[in-house]
Parts: C-alpha cells; sequence; structure tokens
C-alpha cells in the first residue's frame, strides 16, 4: 500500500509499517500546500493512505468523493505514537483489507485512531 504522512506525522511511524511504500509530504516537497491540494495531489500520485495528526481535517475539508484513505492521529508525540503502534499497524491492515474487498465503497470514510498512553502517575500527560 502507497501511505503518506503529512507534516505532523512523526517520521519514525514509518519503520513500523513494514511491507509498505511510505513517503513524507516534506520528501515530496508538498509541506506548503494546503491540506485540500495536499489530498488531490496524493490521490493524483496514486496514494491509499493518508496518515495526518490534522483532526480537524474532516471539517475542514470534503472527503465524501475521495479516492484516499485518511488515518487521523490525535497527537504528534511520537513517544504516544510509539506506544500505540500495534493499533496503528492493525488499523492500516484493515484499511488494506477493506480495499481490497470494496475498493471505492471504503475511501469515502474517514478512519480514526486515536494512540493512548498507558495509564502512569495521576497527573502525567
Amino acid at each position: 500500500m502507497r501511505i503518506l504522512f503529512d507534516q505532523g506525522t512523526p517520521v519514525p511511524l514509518r519503520r513500523y509499517l513494514e511491507g509498505h511504500v511510505v513517503a513524507t509530504a516534506y520528501e515530496l516537497g508538498w509541506s506548503t500546500v494546503t491540506n485540500g491540494e495536499l489530498i488531490r495531489l496524493a490521490e493524483q500520485e496514486g496514494y491509499e493512505l493518508l496518515i495526518t495528526t490534522d483532526t480537524n481535517l474532516r471539517y475542514q475539508q470534503n472527503l465524501q468523493d475521495r479516492s484516499i484513505a485518511i488515518l487521523v492521529l490525535t497527537t504528534t508525540s511520537w513517544p504516544r505514537i510509539r506506544r500505540a503502534t500495534q493499533a496503528i499497524r492493525a488499523a492500516v491492515a484493515a484499511i488494506r483489507r477493506q480495499a481490497r474487498r470494496a475498493p471505492r465503497a471504503w475511501r469515502a470514510r474517514s478512519f480514526r485512531q486515536t494512540p493512548r498512553a498507558p495509564a502512569g502517575r495521576p497527573g502525567s500527560p
């Protein structure tokens, strides 16, 4: 699966997505484009999944007729995301399975994954 990371997605997550082709908006020279343009460019270049940390994306963009799946991480914190890599990998696998079953129908939905830190000391982030 071809995956694109937006500006806020920590690059080390790439190591946990073996078997996928992962690029970043920065690497492609797309770091300054708007969200709508980023989605359009990603679709045009054949990316199947956009992983973003922009929790407002679904309110800012009309995602109804898009051909790309979107996975929203609710934090940019690499330590928190690292603790959730198993759940993120499971979400990516589910998106991939759905794409094989119904290539167009599944893509109209936005997938959301919320990395949660394990319970720690009270008051710790």
